[in-house]
């Protein structure tokens, strides 16, 4: 089966194309309700560590790419990433939901290339 990864925002209204939507911050989005945002799944474990979410916001535009490398090496010893591979796997199309404003640079990019590459 082809499954087809999506990224948005959690700001970004839901629409019946983003399928099964994980949301995979650590902390509620800020200024949502529970009766608002709707996701079907949310495991705060997948999200980066608070020492390492912390360290990549002092200096995002310098720190993309080591926080990239950090975040796929924590990423590989969590137990949470084999869960949720697991969960999505019978999932035509799945949405990561994310908080961050940088649609370009934030830790859902990373978690989806990690799931293309062990999906191929």
């Amino acid at each position: 089966m082809k499954q087809t990864i999506l990224l948005k925002r959690a700001y970004d209204p839901q629409t019946p194309e983003d399928g099964y939507r994980v949301y995979i911050d650590k902390l509620w989005p800020r200024g949502l309700s529970h009766e608002t945002f709707h996701y079907d799944s949310w495991d705060k474990t997948i999200a980066p560590s608070t020492e390492l979410r912390e360290w990549f916001h002092q200096d995002p535009d310098k720190r993309w790419s080591e926080f990239e490398e950090k975040y796929k090496a924590e990423l590989s010893g969590n137990p949470a990433f084999e869960t949720l591979r697991n969960e999505i796997a019978d999932k035509p199309v799945v949405t990561l939901i994310f908080s961050s404003h940088d649609r370009d640079h934030n830790n859902a990019v990373i978690v989806r290339n990690m799931l293309l590459r062990s999906n191929q």
